[in-house]
């Protein structure tokens, strides 16, 4: 369990951080770039709950992702080593084959798409569409951290993120079934 008793150190005035396993790295280190990137798309997750126009079934499962979220930021933020000292939280298979499961489940309820969507509709389903790219943009900070430090980041976190962008696309046109998506109308203004 984490205990906060202070909220600001100086440590980090010196442009450096600490990681999982309390050691000392630049604030441009790309792992901080990656979990800085998680812990933005999981605070616009809170804004999509703050809006109204989601289920107490979409919310509850908004709010197992914001926690799985924290799994994946403490999974980049500890360096992965042989035999470390303490047993490092790490995202598991089982949390990607999860947000499958709840993406085969909430599309299995969409129409068929025709074309891409526009991200617009109700403001939970902008919202979503939101928190989906920049999931996608954690995704690809967290695929420059595994090119930069090799095996020293799990690649199961880059998956997790790339399934649960995928699953927030589909909420949000669950968001809009009531509606319909707003598809793309390819050289609609040529």
């Amino acid at each position: 369990m984490v205990n906060l008793t202070r909220i600001y150190t100086k440590t980090g005035d010196d442009g450096t951080t600490s990681l999982g396993d309390m050691s000392r790295t630049s604030k441009n280190d790309p792992r901080l770039e990656a979990y800085a990137t998680v812990d933005e798309a999981n605070s616009y997750i809170g804004v999509v709950l703050a809006t109204n126009g989601i289920s107490e079934e979409v919310r509850a499962l908004l709010v197992r992702i914001q926690n799985d979220l924290f799994d994946v930021g403490a999974d980049l933020c500890t360096p992965v080593v042989d035999s470390p000292a303490f047993e490092p939280l790490r995202v598991l298979e089982s949390q990607v084959t999860y947000l499958e499961e709840q993406i085969d489940k909430y599309n299995a309820d969409l129409e068929s798409l025709r074309s891409f969507v526009l991200p617009s509709g109700t403001p939970a389903a902008a919202h979503l569409h939101v928190a989906r790219t920049i999931l996608r943009r954690a995704e690809r900070c967290t695929w420059a951290a595994i090119h930069a430090f090799g095996g020293g980041v799990s690649p199961t976190t880059a998956k997790y993120l790339n399934r649960c962008s995928d699953l927030l696309f589909v909420l949000a046109r669950d968001a809009n079934k009531e509606i319909g998506d707003q598809l793309w109308v390819p050289g609609a203004n040529r």
